[in-house]
């Protein structure tokens, strides 16, 4: 049987790209095409790296092959990218003056409370403080932060689109958390995710602070490698729990951002739940989770205990209500936070 490459081209008439309104062959996204019997090859071209109607141009365009040439019809389609996503040029350093990825070994272990309150303790102490929530899969620092009812508005740079981040407590922050419903799971794989970090990287408008904290998913894993090959890390902080459990898999992190392919310098340890103290005894503590772990950890891989968090209720009602310990410096937790924050400072020179 013999089809001609124009009744191809006739077919993709039909199919309209659903953001543009635009049918694909007045677009120029159809090239290539091979005819081989009912083999059909051909090249879809798209404008961005990451088209989200992508995967529905495809089926489309099989369906209309199928519709207006031949029911039996095999279709091979290509996929290629004109251009990267619209996204200013790469350049060492563009983004912050220090970078840091805050991450731990296991989820539970209050990652991503550690990395709020130390990002507003650092605005507390004069800095310019940006925070990127890459915990993609489950983003909470919209709730910690109190900036669910807000979102980030888009401007124009220098021909790019940028976002803006919001801001609270004197920290700009960006979160895919603004970008989905509240109670939807993302279901994503490693590159749709991995991009969408990319996006709130490269897009953000972050105004080069002094710090951009960047709270990562726990474990190891996708997210954490195109975090360093993006941007250029300037060191990472460790958050553990004192129990024996956590500070196997704390080892695993340190050792994720020592491996060659990462090679990140480790600025520190961070024990948080360290001890129970009830708000009405401040002078009482009762070691629910261990004695000292993180501790002696930081002592065999030869880096700093930068700080030791205690747990109280505050912390949990500070984080439901969007209003972070560390708001009240003066509260036990709150004087911690402003230690961590201070011995960061101090130990990134030393790095």
């Amino acid at each position: 049987m013999n089809i001609a490459a124009e009744e191809i081209i006739g077919a993709f008439r039909h199919v309209n790209h659903p953001a543009v309104g635009k049918d694909i062959v007045e677009l120029n996204m159809v090239s290539d095409v091979y005819v081989n019997g009912l083999n059909i090859e051909l090249t879809l071209t798209f404008a961005k790296a990451q088209d989200p109607m992508k995967n529905t141009i495809v089926k489309a365009c099989e369906k209309a092959l199928r519709i207006y040439v031949h029911p039996d019809i095999e279709p091979h389609i290509l996929v290629k990218n004109l251009r990267p996503v619209n996204e200013p040029p790469k350049k060492q350093n563009q983004y912050a003056k220090n970078i840091i990825a805050v991450a731990s070994g296991k989820g539970g272990v209050g990652k991503s409370t550690v990395a709020v309150n130390l990002a507003v303790a650092l605005a507390k102490m004069g800095y310019s403080v940006g925070l990127l929530d890459a915990d993609i899969y489950g983003p909470s620092m919209l709730k910690m932060l109190g900036v669910e009812n807000m979102k980030p508005t888009v401007k124009n740079s220098e021909g790019h689109d940028m976002i803006v981040p919001v801001e609270r407590y004197g920290v700009r922050m960006l979160s895919i958390g603004f970008f989905v419903s509240p109670g939807d799971a993302l279901i994503w794989r490693g590159p749709m995710a991995t991009n969408a970090i990319k996006q709130l990287i490269h897009q953000g408008d972050w105004d080069k602070p002094d710090y951009l904290l960047i709270d990562l998913p726990p474990g190891t894993g996708d997210v954490h490698l195109t975090i360093v090959q993006e941007v250029p890390v300037t060191g990472a902080v460790i958050v553990s729990t004192p129990q024996e459990v956590a500070l196997a898999d704390a080892v695993k992190g340190i050792n994720m951002f020592r491996n060659d392919k990462v090679n990140v310098p480790i600025l520190g340890l961070v024990e948080n739940m360290a001890w129970f103290t009830p708000e009405e005894l401040p002078d009482k503590r009762y070691y629910i989770f261990g004695n000292g772990g993180c501790k002696a950890l930081a002592a065999r891989e030869g880096i700093r205990l930068l700080g030791q968090i205690p747990i109280v209720q505050g912390i949990c009602e500070g984080g439901d209500n969007g209003q972070p310990i560390i708001t009240n410096e003066n509260s036990i937790t709150g004087k911690a936070f402003m230690e961590l924050a201070q011995n960061l400072t101090e130990e990134l020179p030393i790095r």
